[in-house]
Parts: C-alpha cells; sequence; structure tokens
C-alpha cells in the first residue's frame, strides 16, 4: 500500500458532547489535491500526512491546544492524538487506525489559525522509518508571480511610459490636477507618456503610473522653482511686475519638503496594559455581530411586564419540589408567543423574500469564559417547564465544558439573552443571523404602578401600589418584522407572564 492509498483508506475520529463521530481522512482534504500530490511526488518512506479537519460545517479554521501523543510515539485506535480548538469549542481529535507518529508539523506558535487541509503530522507504520522524518518538512504552495519577478517588468514598464511625445512645454505638460498629485507625493510626472490633448499628463497618467509600479524621479528643488519661474512669467504677471518698484523684494518660491524632512513629536504614555490574544470563538463573534450590526436594519420595542404573578407560580410550584426559574417561565413564555405570532419565527431569505420556520427552535445565550456561545432548545413549544429547565441546565453546564456538539448551537430560529441575573435592568442585544429577532431580558425591578383605566361603575378606584417589573426589549431585523409585528408579539409575551397558568397547558 502507498503513502497516498494511506492517505485516502486512513480515518480519524472526533469526539464531542455527543458521541464519536468518524470520518476518512480523504473528506478532510482540500479540492484541488495540493496534499496528495505532496505524497506522490515524496521520496520519503511510505507515509501519511494527517491534515487538519473541518470538525463543524462552519469552520474554516483551528488552534492545536495540546498534543496528547508526541513524536516517535504509537498510538491505537481511539487515543486522542490532540485537542483543536474550533470557533465554538475545544473537540478531541482521535485516530481510527493504528500508527506511529513521525513528526508533528505543527504545534505552539505555528498551530495557530490553521486552515482546514493543512498538514499538521506525520504518520507512519514502521517505527524504524520515525528518524527519516527529522527534518521533514512541508513547503507552502508557491505564489502564482512574486514581487520579485514583477519587478523586471514594471521596470521595463516604467522605461517604456517615461517616453514623453508631447507637443507642448515642458512647463505646460503637467495638467494642474496632475501637477498638484505628483508634487504633494514629491515625484517628478514631467517624462510620463501624457494621454491628455497634445500629449498633456492627466491625473489619470500620474494615478495609473503609481498603480503599474513605474518608478518615478524625486522632485528636485531646483525644477520646482523653474517651473514656477516659468509660470509667473506670464503676460499679466509682468505687467504687475512693471508697475511693482524694483526695491520690492521678490518672494522666494516655496520649498517641496518630503516625508523625511517632517518631523513625528514622541509622545510618551504612562502605564503598563497587557496583549490578550483573542480565541476562535471571541474572533467568530466579533466577525458575525460586526456583519449583523452592518448589514441588518435593527429596531427595538420595549415592554414592561409585572412579575408578581410568576413568582407566585413559582412558590406553588416549588411546594410542589417541581423547581423552575424565572428564565425557564419566559422561555415558554416567549416559545407560546412566537406560536401565536409565526412573522417573529422567520428569517430573512436573500433574493426569496421571508423564510417562515416550521418548528420553533429557541436559543439562549450562555456565558462562558471563552465568550457567548448560544445552545438551541429544539422544538420549545412542545416542552413542559420541568422538561425546559432541565435541558437548560445540561445544555449551560456542557456550554461551559466546551462539549457542546455543533448541531446543538447551529441554527435556531428565535434567541433569548436574560441578563436580569448580572443586575442588568435593560440592555439591547445584537440580532444572530440568520434569525431575525432576540430578546433582552433585564431583571425585576420594584415600580410604582399606577392604574390609569377608570372604571365609571366602580366606587372606589384601583389605588396605585408596588410591583415587581422586568423589561424586556426586542431587537428585530425591520426587513422580516414590523413595527406592529413586534407590537402583537410583545403583548403576547406579556398575557402568557401576567397569566402564568396558561404556561401550565
Amino acid at each position: 500500500m502507498t503513502a497516498c492509498t494511506r492517505i485516502l483508506t486512513k480515518s480519524l475520529s472526533y469526539r464531542n458532547g455527543r458521541g464519536i463521530f468518524t470520518s476518512k481522512i480523504s473528506s478532510f482534504l482540500p479540492k484541488n489535491g495540493t496534499l496528495l500530490q505532496r505524497c506522490l511526488l515524496s521520496s520519503y518512506p511510505p507515509h501519511t500526512l494527517y491534515p487538519m479537519p473541518a470538525l463543524s460545517p462552519t469552520m474554516e479554521t483551528g488552534t492545536i491546544s495540546s498534543w496528547k501523543i508526541g513524536a516517535g510515539q504509537s498510538f491505537a485506535a481511539g487515543d486522542v492524538l490532540c485537542e483543536i480548538e474550533t470557533d465554538k469549542a475545544t473537540i478531541d481529535f482521535e485516530a481510527q487506525d493504528d500508527g506511529i507518529i513521525a513528526k508533528i508539523l505543527k504545534e505552539g506558535k505555528d498551530a495557530v489559525d490553521l486552515k482546514v487541509g493543512v498538514p499538521i503530522c506525520v504518520v507512519v507504520d514502521d517505527e524504524d522509518d520515525v528518524s527519516s522524518f527529522a527534518n521533514y518538512t512541508v513547503e507552502e504552495d508557491k505564489p502564482e508571480a512574486s514581487s520579485a519577478d514583477s519587478a523586471p517588468n514594471a521596470a521595463s514598464v516604467s522605461d517604456e511610459s517615461i517616453e514623453s511625445t508631447a507637443n507642448v512645454s515642458l512647463e505646460h505638460i503637467l495638467m494642474p490636477a496632475a501637477r498638484h498629485l505628483s508634487q504633494s507625493r514629491g515625484l517628478d510626472a514631467t517624462g510620463l507618456k501624457g494621454s491628455g490633448k497634445g500629449g498633456r499628463v492627466t491625473k489619470a497618467d500620474v494615478l495609473k503610473a503609481l498603480q503599474d509600479g513605474i518608478s518615478l524621479p524625486p522632485l528636485s528643488t531646483t525644477s520646482t522653482a523653474v517651473s514656477l519661474e516659468k509660470d509667473s512669467a506670464s503676460p499679466s504677471s509682468s505687467a504687475v511686475s512693471a508697475a511693482t518698484p524694483s526695491s520690492t523684494p521678490i518672494a522666494s518660491p516655496p520649498i517641496a519638503v518630503t516625508p523625511a524632512d517632517v518631523v513625528i513629536p514622541t509622545i510618551s504614555t504612562s502605564g503598563t496594559f497587557t496583549d490578550v490574544r483573542n480565541n476562535n470563538m471571541r474572533k467568530v463573534i466579533a466577525k458575525r455581530l460586526t456583519e449583523s450590526k452592518s448589514t441588518v436594519p435593527h429596531f427595538y420595542a420595549t415592554a414592561e411586564i409585572e412579575l408578581d404573578n410568576i413568582m407566585t407560580l413559582r412558590k406553588k410550584l416549588k411546594d410542589m419540589e417541581v423547581k423552575v426559574s424565572v428564565n425557564d417561565l419566559i422561555i415558554r413564555a416567549s416559545a407560546l408567543a412566537l406560536r401565536d405570532v409565526p412573522e417573529v419565527n422567520s428569517s430573512f431569505a436573500k433574493g426569496d423574500g421571508v423564510k417562515m420556520s416550521s418548528t420553533i427552535d429557541i436559543s439562549v445565550a450562555v456565558a462562558t469564559p471563552g465568550g457567548l456561545i448560544t445552545p438551541i432548545l429544539r422544538n420549545t413549544d412542545q416542552l413542559g417547564l420541568s422538561d425546559i429547565s432541565s435541558k437548560v441546565k445540561d445544555l449551560a453546564t456542557r456550554a461551559r465544558d466546551g462539549k457542546l456538539a455543533p448541531e446543538e448551537y447551529q441554527g435556531g430560529t428565535f434567541c433569548i439573552s436574560n441578563l436580569g441575573m448580572f443586575g442588568i435592568n435593560e440592555f439591547s442585544a445584537v440580532i444572530n443571523p440568520p434569525q431575525a429577532a432576540i430578546l433582552a431580558v433585564g431583571g425585576g425591578v420594584k415600580k410604582v404602578i399606577v392604574n390609569t383605566v377608570y372604571n365609571e361603575n366602580e366606587k372606589i378606584q384601583e389605588q396605585p401600589c408596588v410591583k415587581n417589573v422586568m423589561s424586556a426589549r426586542l431587537s428585530a431585523d425591520r426587513r422580516v418584522v414590523d413595527e406592529a409585528t413586534a407590537g402583537l408579539f410583545l403583548g403576547a409575551l406579556t398575557s402568557y407572564l401576567t397569566k402564568p397558568e396558561l404556561l401550565l397547558l
């Protein structure tokens, strides 16, 4: 069996919280076959190059946190070769077959943000072949054209373009915009071949020369002074100079200042700081939320909801040895509100309008040491309070341990972010595409509530009272949800939370 055959037949497996998943190495290879060509052309003993695998559908790069098997050590099927940090979790990378690691190609600083398909180690079957790979390196793909190769071409182009066939005098060869652009950069563009009337050099000619890498000579002070003197030698200027007494001093032409002559002051800063490198999860969060805020038209709607009835229901359930949190009740109420107002449970489909989801899958934001992750409760509207409570605790625990499977945090039709337990009264959340809305829940605050509804049949009207009020702010995609729909959703949510007995049905 040749080395390239072993690449296609060997298998690797990766493990996360849901179990062990096995896949052939050929499924991880890039489509251009570069890794396969390296093995075919290799003069080393038969070996296998293990590439960086795509452990999730959205994974483009990965970081090797640690190697569990060192160079020269053998491994058996099921052994963990290394831990790979993806954009959402850290996953154990397991081997399906037996082998010996001849050399580790990527580790430490070289194992950060590796693209999928990059070789990470060399594996052999015979222990005697390990020493042959002591100095083994994987050559990077050569770029299509290097700057050194393009330099002669640029020089030749420069020589051709510098030849001027202008029909005007040298002092008028540059158009005003071209003169300003070249002199502001300290360059002499009078030698360029102009495309303007009479062969004059335009601003476009100067820009094209700079883009093509044409080397322009530096602008000398003498040439600038001469051009200024010639420009000033016009009939009108001559008349003015004749009327001016000879004793009047003539202003000297300005001297061109190059960037090297500018002295940049040194600014001293006090204090010390430490640079902290972002992990893959935080990089992905920053990229996606920046894209969401810049491309998705957000609008916000806020409702204040009384929690007194919710707290009463919690006490009754606690007496029945059923423990649920306020967050569990909010998730249940949101699922029922989405069932009543399905337009919010939708997403924007480019070119096809709005895509309405047939299932209600609520994502719950969970803070982890590595960043924010949103595990999903599938078919939330079909779950009872006890099921929601147990599932949220299980997903939150495994999310903090980095043991979630990709299908447990990818997707979802609606998101809830609750910062009430952190003492936050209200905030605005950023939509997580492709979802069209996210609910930002704050903590309960005691407020004086005044009943503004007058009942003429009652002699004594309801008096002002103190109640526990929660702020719920909906961030919605205006392309999918309009203001009236957001009002209907928040109205349904308020109804379920103020009448919590409906949540038990």
